[in-house]
């Protein structure tokens, strides 16, 4: 995606920059900036504009955008994921179109399981991770995975926004992942 010219590997850069700063304010503070998003999502359209010609690009952009929003608003809705989460994946998928959102999507889900388990046994709550998932299951309802017990420490919840970010990161930077 970022490769053939030095203004992609540019833009590539600064998409890069953008959610590599993203990362570290969910992980430091839990939270992913509002001006953050939107310039994300402003310099998404304006590559996806530039790269393609004019129309096709802006329907590669609200495309991507659209399709971000749809697969993880669901998570949200359910509390799972932060509205910031959302947001984050939407404005990335601006740079990536539908098609590069949904593969995004499927190896962010997957780096999610990865990075959930990893902290669930560091912080040795493996057993309670596997409670809430088989909970989850037997009422075919993710409420149980994303709700936080009342007085819990959110620094123990998965900052999910890494994961959307690396999604989009190696879809974007190796894009035949995923691909046929």
């Amino acid at each position: 995606m970022f490769a053939g010219s030095d203004w992609r590997l540019a833009a590539g850069l600064v998409f890069s920059a953008l959610l590599v700063t993203a990362c570290i304010t969910d992980v430091r503070w839990r939270r992913i900036p509002n001006w953050l998003v939107l310039v994300l999502a402003i310099s998404g359209f304006a590559f996806s504009v530039i790269s393609d010609p004019w129309v096709p690009g802006l329907g590669k952009a609200v495309g991507g955008l659209v399709v971000g929003f749809a697969i993880w608003i669901v998570f949200h809705i359910a509390g799972g994921l932060g509205a910031g989460d959302v947001k984050l994946f939407a404005a990335a998928a601006a740079w990536l179109g539908p098609t590069g959102a949904w593969r995004a999507s499927l190896v962010a889900a997957l780096v999610g399981g990865v990075l959930a388990l990893v902290m669930l046994l560091v912080q040795r709550r493996a057993r309670e991770g596997i409670e809430r998932v088989a909970m989850s299951v037997s009422l075919f309802s993710l409420a149980p995975l994303g709700k936080a017990e009342p007085g819990s420490d959110r620094k123990r919840h998965l900052p999910y926004g890494v994961a959307l970010s690396c999604g989009a990161l190696l879809t974007a930077w190796i894009p035949r992942i995923l691909a046929n």
